[in-house]
């Protein structure tokens, strides 16, 4: 007795398989990122003394008086875009979280700060590049400091 064996239609098995090798690339590709995509780094809000830090890439922001200054520096722990909060009398210094545009966050610090004097932003990056500087300096960590 001879059993006749099905045959399946091509399109019946290539569509598994394309599925599964499309499965298998887009794991592949995310595993990759992962691997390359750099560590997240700290965020710590919490009102710190500036020096000892040299900062390359941050909003400062200047206020007429210490008490202003002061008041305004808790204001930061909750705001998405700090990373870490520097004070320096009378102003505070922030290094944003990667990704975030120093010049839209100064604007947006200056209309939300109505006690702060100047909001200027800490570039050293884009300051050389203006310059053309024979020698300019290091190139900024994404830190935001040397």
């Amino acid at each position: 007795m001879i059993l006749g064996v099905a045959e399946k239609s091509l399109a019946r098995v290539l569509v598994p398989v394309i599925v599964l090798a499309l499965a298998a690339g887009a794991g592949l590709a995310f595993f990759i990122a992962a691997l390359v995509r750099p560590p997240e780094l700290p965020v710590d809000t919490n009102p710190a003394p500036l020096a000892g830090h040299t900062l390359c890439a941050a909003v400062v922001v200047t206020f007429a008086s210490d008490q202003d200054m002061r008041a305004a520096a808790g204001s930061f722990h909750d705001d998405p875009k700090a990373r870490r909060v520097f004070v320096d009398p009378p102003s505070i210094s922030l290094l944003a979280v990667p990704g975030t545009d120093l010049k839209a966050w100064a604007q947006e610090l200056h209309v939300r700060l109505r006690t702060a004097e100047r909001v200027t932003v800490l570039d050293s990056d884009a300051t050389a590049a203006q310059l053309k500087l024979t020698a300019p300096p290091p190139k900024c960590p994404r830190e935001g400091e040397y």
